[in-house]
């Protein structure tokens, strides 16, 4: 009997231990490293391959995409973009053109530490560290309006321009597919564990986002079966006036740029021209 209690109580205590790994890292994080062949160069897309250090001592690589002006004397707003948990910045390649070609934005998109070219190990903590970095780059850069840097974040990108909105000045904030907290994600995966007593990891954009105070949009798939569109809907509730909520018909999680058509890219256009 005290055998099968000390057999028990190792595996129970290795649970501990081992699961909150396995979440995080299995669940949350899904890094991937660069295809250097894939650039915005395949488009024939002028940008600046950026290599940008963080507080922590850390090299990133982003690309920093100028817009299309409509004048040459015009001051653009750019886009400081956040990607997924999935792949890396080559993966949005086809998104960076549709932007490119429909809105006249400039852009920044960053791999986050661990993704991509960029250096380190990837945690909750580290995604703040390294858009905050990727911020500070954007002022670095004398043709960038400080005034006019919108934060846009996608899936897990939309929590940590949240976090970064919630204590640095941004011009407005775009979320799409966004999800209200990592616990709440857990519970639709894992319903019968007791995660929050087991994940490190939060990313509590609902308990946030009351707290920010410039022009938000929302952007959700009626049809996406990773993040439920409620989690977008809650957000938007919880958010401040000037807000905008946009639901995206028919598109799922991962293909919202290219099921929304123009109507997607209207939308972005119309509400950055409003500011």
């Amino acid at each position: 009997m005290l055998k099968r209690f000390v057999i028990y109580s190792v595996l129970i205590i290795l649970f501990i231990m081992i699961f909150p790994r396995f979440i995080e890292k299995g669940f949350i994080f899904h890094p991937e490293r660069s295809n250097d062949s894939a650039t915005p160069d395949v488009y024939g897309i002028e940008y600046d391959d950026v290599i940008f250090r963080t507080e922590d001592g850390l090299n990133l690589n982003g690309w920093f995409v100028p817009g299309k002006k409509p004048s040459p004397d015009a001051d653009l707003h750019t886009l400081l973009w956040f990607h997924g948990n999935a792949g890396n910045i080559n993966r949005r390649l086809d998104n960076i053109k549709m932007i490119y070609e429909r809105v006249p934005v400039n852009v920044f998109i960053i791999d986050y530490r661990q993704y991509g070219r960029s250096e380190g190990k990837v945690s909750e903590q580290g995604t703040y560290i390294d858009a905050r970095a990727a911020l500070a780059y954007l002022h670095s850069r004398k043709e960038i309006n400080r005034e006019k840097i919108i934060f846009f974040g996608r899936s897990l990108g939309s929590a940590v321009a949240v976090e970064l909105a919630l204590n640095e000045k941004c011009r407005a904030l775009i979320l799409e597919t966004p999800f209200t907290s990592i616990l709440e994600m857990g519970k639709k995966l894992y319903p019968f564990l007791p995660l929050s007593l087991l994940l490190k990891t939060k990313y509590d954009s609902l308990a946030k986002i009351g707290n920010i105070k410039v022009p938000i949009l929302v952007m959700h798939g009626d049809k996406d079966d990773l993040v439920p569109f409620e989690h977008g809907k809650r957000l938007y509730d919880m958010a401040n006036e000037p807000k905008e909520f946009y639901t995206i018909p028919g598109a799922g999680h991962n293909d919202t740029h290219i099921v929304g058509g123009d109507e997607y890219f209207d939308v972005i256009r119309n509400f950055v021209n409003k500011l």
